[in-house]
């Protein structure tokens, strides 16, 4: 073969071997993209963006946001990423049986988790009354974008709009014909393709639950086109006066911080929208529940890490994660 040739094919091959990675901050938390492509392009740029649309739409903490002039009684119109939210909370709400309910901000709040903070110690008698604005079946869209909700209730979509930020990117890497990236916010992840420097899969590890700012991987598992997100309750919670921990995943129902031997669920779905929610929602299930409701939902793998009578860490995986 022609040297001229062959050197321009070996960097044809190497450019499209090109690995980008972007890292900063956002809601709060980190972020990384990893992508490959022909010609090592930049995309923060389109990256801020998408997170200023998410941020301007549904972040409890910008007063100008649409979520905050909802939360603050206004009758706003909601924007098309704002209803895509809505609606596929209110579809694992459904299937969920209302584990997973966005309307839980005002209890957010309550228990200091949230951008309005509430002093402790907790009142039962005010917690008895916010109740009374929780529970998504009550929070519609109307024809004109409009939502129909309680007044002075809480919506909060923390627990979802990093998924779903995650396939927005992940969407915009595939229409600018990226085939591997890894797109990770705070923890929730998307993959395609494969780590073409480690030619490899992409490798996800899950932590060990630990309330100390140690990390260790208590397991590894590839992630192959699709979706993870996991959520825990030893790395953001509160304590007492009286030195109790209490977590920030909140049980609709009852209104108060979950108590439980589960200490972390990882869930694999085909979006990261989905991922997020259903992993914050089988985190107020027993074992037991969890078990049941995978078996009538094998369209999502699932590993729990629990802690047993003794004490010890014990993992265990469902539908083939």
């Amino acid at each position: 073969m022609n040297r001229a040739i062959l050197f321009f094919l070996l960097l044809f091959s190497c450019n499209q071997n090109t690995k980008t990675t972007l890292q900063g901050i956002a809601f709060g938390t980190t972020y990384s993209v990893q992508y490959f492509s022909e010609d090592q392009i930049d995309y923060s740029i389109q990256l801020d963006s998408i997170f200023d649309l998410i941020n301007n739409s549904m972040s409890t903490y910008i007063d100008t946001s649409i979520i905050s002039r909802i939360n603050n009684n206004e009758s706003v119109k909601v924007d098309n990423h704002f209803v895509n939210v809505f609606n596929t909370s209110k579809k694992i709400f459904d299937k969920t049986k209302g584990k997973f309910d966005p309307s839980i901000g005002i209890l957010v709040n309550f228990w200091g988790f949230g951008p309005k903070f509430t002093n402790i110690p907790i009142d039962s008698l005010a917690l008895d009354n916010l109740k009374l604005l929780v529970g998504f079946e009550k929070f519609k869209i109307d024809a004109t974008n409009i939502i129909l909700r309680p007044k002075n209730s809480f919506l909060d979509f923390n627990a979802i709009a990093k998924g779903y930020t995650v396939d927005l990117i992940s969407g915009f890497l595939d229409d600018n014909n990226i085939d591997n990236y890894l797109v990770e916010i705070g923890g929730e992840l998307r993959a395609k393709g494969s780590n073409l420097s480690k030619k490899n899969s992409w490798i996800i590890g899950i932590d060990e639950p630990r309330y100390d700012d140690s990390q260790n991987i208590f397991i590894t598992t590839e992630l192959n086109n699709s979706a993870m997100a996991t959520s825990g309750v030893y790395r953001k919670y509160k304590t007492d006066l009286n030195g109790r921990k209490y977590a920030h995943i909140l049980d609709p129902i009852s209104g108060l911080p979950t108590k439980t031997n589960i200490l972390s669920v990882s869930v694999i779905s085909e979006t990261c929208i989905e991922a997020d929610a259903y992993a914050t929602a089988l985190h107020l299930m027993n074992i037991e529940e969890i078990e049941g409701f995978l078996d009538n939902n094998k369209d999502i793998s699932v590993y729990i890490i629990y802690e047993n009578e003794n004490r010890e860490m014990i993992g265990k995986a469902y539908n083939d994660f």
